[in-house]
């Protein structure tokens, strides 16, 4: 009878052993198949983007230079990302059109877009009609540049300088996108600064359509970025008369710039807090964005992927060879360019309102 017992016990501690010992190697088994249950039900951004689509938003129409360097940079963007990247040009609104797009867009990261900098700035600063977004809001992903910018004329437009321009008893007319655009701003500044006889005419649906007209002689010039003005300098069609910026950039080194002209005005102090606040502006450039509130992770997803793809060298000499001229800031820096192209005085941001909403 002890003998049974002994062995009945021994049978059940046997037993209880073999289930201790299945029970250790079945959860950590099950402990893995939960871990990779959570995985896949939240995948990390690389994950997200492959073959994924990305909309990438242009404020003008095809063949100016915000889509000449969207379209430089799509294929690195691609590259460094894994996404499918398509371009959509919309024109219209001196470029509030693409950003309002932009700012009312999913908040999943799948819709980028290049910015005309200063015009986003100048017309939510304004309160202009239209300017439904909030700047500090945007997801900056980087800069792709900050060209100079200048006044240029055709060349049988009979002006070789800028004081035969300051000098003429004639009106001369600039043409310009839509009012508080970059170019219709350039151009209201630089005739209050310099109390220039000059119409600027605006509404064109993107610069390339303002030097057609310029072509057809219907206007003497415009401002637009160097990069846009070169081809037609080169060609000898047209040429440049004044330059933005402190010093004289290596292309243009016989055209005086804004800043050397201070002198020449009735109030020099103004004039030179005047220019400081639109050069601020201009360093803002074409910013590239995605939609506020788009989830941490693919914010620097994109950041990163914006990075690599702005210095791909394949993607820099693709740039030279296009002469566009790369002038690269990162998300945060381009945060910290903002901010202090919002800070004016009181009275220099009144001008500027003045101008982008038409009043002088």
């Amino acid at each position: 009878m002890k003998n049974k017992k002994i062995i009945v016990i021994s049978i059940g501690t046997l037993v209880l052993m073999t289930i201790i010992i299945i029970g250790l190697l079945v959860t950590p088994r099950v402990e893995q198949l939960e871990i990779e249950k959570d995985t896949s039900a939240k995948p990390d951004a690389t994950s997200l983007y492959k073959g994924e689509s990305i909309r990438f938003l242009v404020p003008s129409a095809p063949g100016g230079g915000f889509d000449e360097y969207v379209r430089l940079l799509t294929p690195y963007l691609e590259k460094h990302t894994g996404a499918i990247v398509k371009v959509l040009n919309l024109p219209g609104a001196g470029g509030m059109r693409s950003v309002n797009e932009l700012y009312n867009s999913p908040k999943n990261g799948l819709t980028i877009a290049i910015m005309n900098g200063s015009a986003m700035v100048t017309n939510k600063l304004a309160g202009i009609k239209g300017a439904d977004y909030n700047i500090e809001e945007f997801e900056y992903l980087g800069r792709i540049a900050a060209d100079t910018r200048v006044l240029y004329v055709t060349a049988g437009s009979g002006f070789n300088t800028f004081d035969d321009i300051r000098n003429s008893d004639k009106v001369v007319k600039l043409g310009a996108t839509g009012l508080g655009g970059s170019g219709y701003i350039d151009g209201v500044i630089i005739k209050e600064t310099f109390s220039l006889n000059i119409q600027i005419i605006h509404g064109f649906d993107a610069l390339a359509v303002v030097t057609q007209s310029m072509m057809r002689g219907n206007l003497v010039g415009a401002w637009g970025p160097w990069g846009s003005a070169k081809h037609g300098v080169s060609s000898g069609s047209e040429k440049v008369v004044l330059q933005s910026g402190r010093e004289r950039i290596k292309d243009l080194p016989n055209t005086p710039t804004v800043f050397e002209l201070i002198d020449k005005t009735n109030n020099p102090n103004r004039t030179r807090k005047i220019l400081s606040a639109w050069d601020s502006l201009n360093s803002v450039g074409s910013p590239v964005a995605t939609t506020p509130g788009t989830p941490l992770d693919r914010l620097q997803f994109l950041r990163n992927g914006f990075n690599k793809a702005m210095h791909d060298p394949e993607f820099l000499k693709a740039a030279e060879r296009a002469d566009r001229p790369i002038h690269y800031a990162s998300g945060s820096e381009i945060i910290e360019i903002i901010s202090n192209a919002t800070s004016m005085e009181e009275n220099i941001e009144k001008l500027f309102i003045r101008a982008i909403r038409g009043e002088l």
